[in-house]
């Protein structure tokens, strides 16, 4: 009888487990399971680390690019090579550029990116590479809790980011963080109640093709600069930590426990 009940619950938690996987490990989206790496680099770096991200592979197999948005006109769509001919190209939708500010502009100076609430944009990725694109990198500025950033591949949501993992990686704002509070500005800081940071996101099993940023909920804007593209064969700085699989098996099973616990025969009058 015991047998019984632990097989029982055993395959009502399956199906349980795998919805707390999908729903509860950072950016994992239902529509397709592409297993992204994220990651971020020491506090004040604003470019990627090109090199680190080509460390594991020879010669002519690893392309990257960047765009700084210093030279583009406000508020409009455009198209890129970031920096690498006509090997990688990107066409920026609906772009919402500021000029550098206290919430960004890597340096200092130039111009960045900005989503508002209600007006997301999003870039459409073509390469002429046999590998395809599976890296994207940038400096996350003014971070909070409404940055939200999905990768799509042929129109296929693979993998969407919300930034609670990341706010934990990087510490709570205090004086002793050096993430907090913008870089190019001295001390004390201009705005040094929110984290600033590079971001790596590197998907390692697939590619895509178009990336969307959007600010939901609303806390401000989603601030970015420095837009890294391309083909990398290894993660670079620190990986941002996510759920355990044991932990959030064990979260399922009690889970599922529950959900028997609470299934009474018809004619309890407990019910």
């Amino acid at each position: 009888m015991a047998k019984m009940l632990s097989d029982r619950i055993t395959r009502l938690a399956m199906p349980v487990v795998a919805g707390c996987v999908a729903s509860l490990a950072v950016g994992i989206s239902p529509a397709r399971a592409d297993a992204f790496q994220v990651s971020f680099e020491a506090a004040g770096v604003q470019n990627a680390s090109r090199a680190a991200l080509c460390a594991n592979t020879g010669t002519g197999t690893c392309t990257t690019g960047v765009e700084s948005f210093d030279a583009r006109t406000s508020n409009a769509s455009f198209t890129t090579n970031f920096g690498t001919g006509s090997t990688i190209t990107g066409a920026y939708t609906s772009v919402p550029i500021n000029v550098a500010d206290q919430y960004g502009g890597a340096g200092g100076t130039g111009k960045y990116l900005a989503a508002n609430s209600g007006a997301p944009y999003s870039v459409a990725l073509t390469t002429t590479l046999a590998t395809g694109i599976n890296y994207f990198g940038f400096w996350l500025s003014a971070l909070d809790t409404g940055n939200q950033v999905a990768f799509y591949k042929s129109n296929v949501l693979l993998y969407s980011f919300t930034p609670a993992n990341l706010i934990t990686a990087l510490g709570a704002c205090s004086a002793a963080n050096a993430y907090c509070g913008n870089p190019n500005s001295a001390a004390p800081r201009t705005n040094n109640t929110q984290l600033y940071a590079f971001v790596n996101f590197l998907d390692t099993n697939g590619t895509f093709d178009s990336v969307r940023f959007q600010e939901n909920p609303a806390r401000g804007s989603y601030e970015s600069d420095n837009h890294t593209v391309g083909f990398a064969t290894t993660s670079s700085g620190t990986i941002v930590p996510v759920p355990e699989p044991a932990s959030l098996a064990l979260l399922a099973l009690a889970l599922a426990g529950f959900s028997v616990g609470r299934r009474r025969p018809a004619g309890d009058a407990n019910a």
